[in-house]
């Protein structure tokens, strides 16, 4: 619910069968006015509440003042909350919320543009920050990142990275996620977001400048191969590989966001993982096939020697392996 706009249902439900009804005209009212009440607390009105009644009347209230996103049938257009906020201004938003209503799209980057700003960097001679060995080798981490996709899916984890031909991604549990291109002539971009990043909190709600996370970047640095945070204005990271090292505009370090990438960062990390995410036979077996990923020499036998155990997923694990490029 804001000022301008709202929407409401209810389910009534025997614990066997549930039926979705009409509200009674006389509920959006009432709860008009429960929100208008609710402005009195420190964090404003509540955008979304859930009332559970039993037959014995016993009601229980949970509001959310959107401390994590909206789905997306419950999000209103951006205009209905920059309404509400004029109506109940609020000291600061959930940064989603606050990239959601204010982001204008200063964090896309259309080819286009990324010609234009590309032509006035190298001009002004403004150069990227190489970033050293933070990140591993392009190679060891499409192949590190390979390997975790395949052990997640082998065991059947709705979490974990996946891999595709050309596209590597993760989301983790905690919201924070990234991907990882793979480009001709050995390039990739690395770019990501972590969940309630500072700088992005400052920008939204201080007024402060958001990052130039493309400055210095070459003109292939581009939207089609930025993490979709970027048209929400919740990019934090992106760092590019140019054939040889990686490099950076003002992202952070990579160490403040690397809960947004799975564990390639050393072989000895992905075995762990590797190892942890199935019922491995032994760490040797992990440490193998890792090393098998990272000089593109994995096999079907390795593979079913490194994942034991019931249910394991072996063709689909065997296929991420296979689009990574990582088979013999």
């Amino acid at each position: 619910m804001t000022v301008s706009d709202e929407a409401a249902q209810v389910v009534v439900s025997d614990g066997q069968q549930a039926l979705l009804v009409r509200p009674p005209a006389a509920i959006l009212p009432m709860l008009r006015e429960l929100r208008h009440q609710s402005a009195e607390s420190d964090d404003g009105p509540w955008w979304r509440v859930l009332i559970s009644l039993t037959h014995a009347a016993d009601a229980r209230f949970e509001y959310d003042f959107g401390s994590e996103p909206f789905p997306g049938d419950h999000l209103f257009p951006r205009q209905a909350y920059l309404a509400d906020m004029g109506t109940y201004p609020r000291k600061r938003l959930p940064v989603w919320l606050a990239a959601y209503v204010g982001h204008e799209e200063r964090q896309t980057r259309p080819p286009g543009i990324a010609t234009v700003q590309a032509s006035t960097d190298n001009a002004s001679g403004t150069a990227p920050t190489p970033i050293g060995a933070a990140l591993p080798p392009f190679p060891m981490m499409w192949a590190r990142w390979g390997v975790i996709s395949a052990a997640f899916v082998a065991a059947n984890s709705p979490w974990g990275p996946r891999i595709s031909a050309a596209l590597g991604w993760f989301e983790s549990s905690t919201r924070d996620g990234s991907t990882l291109h793979r480009l001709p002539n050995g390039r990739a971009i690395l770019s990501g977001g972590v969940w309630d990043a500072p700088e992005l909190d400052a920008a939204y709600n201080d007024g402060e400048q958001l990052p130039q996370l493309y400055r210095g970047a070459p003109d292939w640095v581009a939207d089609p191969v930025l993490n979709p945070r970027a048209a929400n204005g919740l990019l934090s990271f992106c760092y590019w590989w140019d054939g040889s090292a990686w490099y950076c505009g003002e992202s952070p370090s990579v160490e403040q966001v690397g809960a947004a990438i799975p564990g390639i960062w050393s072989s000895d990390t992905a075995v762990d993982i590797v190892a942890d995410s199935t019922e491995g036979r032994s760490g040797a077996w992990a440490a193998a096939l890792v090393a098998a990923a990272e000089t593109g020499t994995v096999t079907r036998t390795l593979l079913t020697r490194a994942f034991v155990g019931e249910g394991v997923d072996l063709d689909n694990a065997y296929y991420q392996l296979i689009l990574a490029g990582v088979v013999n």
